[in-house]
């Protein structure tokens, strides 16, 4: 099985995201960390500012990972900074007070368990505090380079399910990663999150889509013709 109309729809998806002009190109989560530091390091700031990111905007984090960067953003830095001061610096990403905990939880156990680095696989990444699938495949793929399986978000689960790219709709992220994991070839895998989410944060909107200026209006069976 394969939607119909998906390599025609794959393709216009990226030419309208040819620009790379969207806040996810631009402060992502790809964006946030050092990339001067050493790589143990850099590898830490990618997962926090994935836990960072759920539910926030990405200038939300952008801004967030930019104060702590400020103070100096490794494992250690984080244990020794009390709750209320990494809450001040976190604020407003949006469940801050329950980040605060799980931030702090997880880095301690980075610290215990992993010698200051982060795991090296899903399974073990998703056992972290605050932790969840989208972020812990995101996380293989930027800290690590590596593609464990598709990253998907809000956006990525409300385009796949408008342009019917799921067997049947589909009510969790969970659920439709399984759905297209099952089918799109595993060269796209890495591709398909980004693209999706800048196309949902400018065209595809969760809202109110914009069809008219979408290239796909006319192939698309949720388009407002």
């Amino acid at each position: 099985w394969e939607p119909r109309d998906r390599q025609q729809q794959l393709e216009r998806i990226r030419e309208m995201r040819r620009n790379r002009d969207a806040p996810v190109d631009e402060m992502g989560v790809e964006k946030c960390y050092d990339s001067s530091a050493p790589p143990q390091v850099m590898r830490f700031q990618v997962l926090l500012s994935l836990m960072l990111s759920s539910q926030t905007k990405d200038q939300v984090t952008s801004a967030a990972m930019l104060r702590l960067r400020q103070h100096g953003l490794t494992v250690d830095s984080i244990l020794q900074m009390d709750d209320a001061t990494l809450g001040q610096i976190i604020y407003p990403v949006g469940f801050w007070r329950n980040k605060v905990k799980y931030i702090k939880q997880t880095t301690a156990i980075l610290k215990e368990k992993y010698g200051g680095d982060i795991p090296r696989t899903v399974e073990e990444l998703v056992q972290l505090p605050g932790v969840g699938p989208k972020m812990a495949h995101l996380a293989m793929n930027i800290a690590w380079d590596s593609v464990s399986g598709i990253a998907v978000d809000t956006h990525v689960h409300r385009i796949t399910n408008r342009l019917k790219w799921v067997k049947k709709e589909t009510r969790y992220p969970e659920e439709t990663r399984v759905a297209l994991e099952d089918w799109l070839p595993r060269d796209l895998w890495r591709e398909i999150n980004w693209l999706l989410v800048g196309f949902g944060q400018q065209t595809c909107l969760p809202v109110n889509p914009r069809c008219n200026e979408c290239l796909n209006q006319d192939i698309c069976p949720a388009a407002k013709r």
